[in-house]
């Protein structure tokens, strides 16, 4: 008898200004910064949250690079654990390769793959051929519209002209290993996941996914594992204790994501 994926853990750096934060996903901007809300600011290095990733085996990891002056900060996680996390922010054909020599598993891109807000098969050809399928993640955060879900690229600033869909997800997965798909809409607020979008990632992906938005309780990953059929995985941000969070504690959670 098969047995049913489970899903699981999958845990977060995001950088800002070479620090590493949890911010509110919709507030992120490069006309208006003082709109920016910030939830947390870490004391500790991105380096000592890749050391705690590494002590507690949690594999699948994304640092996540929030705009400029990231790059010493993302370097140093990946060098805590070298060949184990993923890298993503400001990827393109050119530096792909580069992320993948410092220490990345995998590279993780999204607004290259969209210039002027429309889609370039090309340009994702280009990227997987750089650095192979098998390093590759296409990061498809989206915002809701409607009854639908749009890509949105360039720190969830601009919609893009693609739909997050069976369709779109199976051509996507021809050219990478893995989606990481944020919920802009719910991230950061800790108010709960987009379960309908889960549902129907659940329906959709062939690939490994991991799923970021909104978590709140540790019983969301029960609730993803439900929604999806154990086949997408899930990220805790600004929930957790270790990014000053109330709500899910981290050692608590890497218990259950072992059961």
């Amino acid at each position: 008898m098969e047995t049913l994926r489970r899903s699981v853990f999958r845990p977060c750096i995001d950088l800002h200004d070479g620090q590493v934060k949890q911010i509110v996903g919709g507030t992120l901007s490069d006309t208006s910064p003082e709109s920016l809300k910030t939830n947390f600011v870490a004391s500790q290095s991105p380096g000592d949250f890749a050391r705690l990733y590494r002590e507690n085996n949690l594999e699948g990891g994304h640092v996540i690079k929030l705009g400029p002056r990231n790059d010493a900060a993302a370097r140093e996680a990946l060098q805590a654990w070298l060949g184990h996390l993923q890298i993503g922010g400001g990827i393109n054909d050119q530096n792909a390769q580069e992320w993948i020599n410092a220490g990345a598993s995998k590279v993780i891109v999204t607004s290259y793959l969209f210039p002027d807000a429309k889609f370039s098969l090309e340009r994702l050809k280009k990227v997987s051929s750089a650095v192979g399928k098998d390093k590759l993640v296409v990061d498809v955060s989206c915002r809701r519209r409607g009854d639908k879900w749009l890509v949105a690229m360039n720190k969830w600033q601009d919609i893009t002209d693609m739909e997050v869909s069976e369709e779109s997800l199976q051509m996507l997965s021809d050219y990478c290993s893995e989606f990481l798909i944020h919920a802009a809409d719910v991230e950061g607020l800790c108010q709960g996941i987009d379960e309908e979008l889960v549902e129907k990632l659940g329906q959709w992906v062939r690939i490994p996914t991991t799923y970021a938005g909104g978590a709140k309780d540790i019983g969301d990953l029960d609730l993803v594992q439900r929604l999806s059929g154990g086949c997408v995985d899930l990220t805790y941000g600004s929930a957790l204790d270790i990014f000053g969070g109330e709500l899910v504690k981290f050692d608590r959670l890497v218990e259950r994501s072992r059961q």
